[in-house]
């Protein structure tokens, strides 16, 4: 499953930051209205690590500012061959519905929305990928994030279930994961990190 890898302040430079949406939210008080905004950002090196988070502020720069920092501090580790993911995963988080297949080498990212600004700086360079149900972006990457959390290799499921990767996937698709990892292509992740928090000052009234 994938792990919260190290971050320290040297990673900054190697981190790519996306906004995936900015809401501004409103609370009706005596003396008129107060106003805040929400920033869910995604952060990842383009080699396997990736994040997320939400920032809360009254001011749009001090969001994204939290939002990076909390996407920073959850960082995960995908699981890959070669450029794609090892399998098939389908993931519900609350309304969202989500779907990931891997891909030949050369079809690029099918993907689109919030969920495409994951799996490109995740470092996944080709992958199929459909999503259903809602297109709220915070729950399409939670959905996207704890899907890429329940990846395993081929390798991780056979030492799970005391069998060889001849067993799992058959003999010629175990030469090829052999193949990768000897050429250094397939990350495997140790333990699995929690989900991405939210961070900064509460706007009241908020809504998704």
């Amino acid at each position: 499953m994938g792990s919260r890898g190290p971050y320290t302040s040297s990673d900054r430079s190697d981190v790519g930051e996306r906004v995936v949406s900015l809401n501004r939210v409103a609370k009706v008080v005596k003396g008129g209205r107060k106003f805040s905004f929400s920033a869910l950002i995604v952060v990842g090196d383009g080699n396997g690590r990736v994040g997320a988070g939400l920032g809360k502020a009254r001011e749009v720069p001090e969001a994204i500012r939290k939002g990076v920092d909390v996407a920073k501090r959850n960082m995960i580790t995908v699981p890959m061959v070669g450029t794609t993911i090892p399998h098939e995963v389908r993931f519900k988080w609350g309304a969202a519905r989500i779907l990931m297949k891997p891909a030949a080498p050369g079809t690029g990212v099918i993907s689109g929305g919030a969920m495409r600004a994951v799996i490109e700086l995740s470092g996944i360079k080709d992958i199929l990928t459909k999503s259903l149900g809602t297109n709220n972006p915070i729950n399409t990457v939670r959905a996207t994030m704890a899907a890429l959390q329940t990846l395993r290799t081929a390798q991780e499921v056979a030492d799970l279930r005391g069998k060889t990767v001849e067993e799992i996937v058959g003999r010629r698709l175990s030469q090829v994961y052999r193949n990768a990892a000897a050429e250094g292509k397939i990350e495997t992740p140790d333990d699995a990190a929690p989900e991405p928090e939210a961070a900064g000052e509460p706007a009241p009234g908020a809504a998704t």
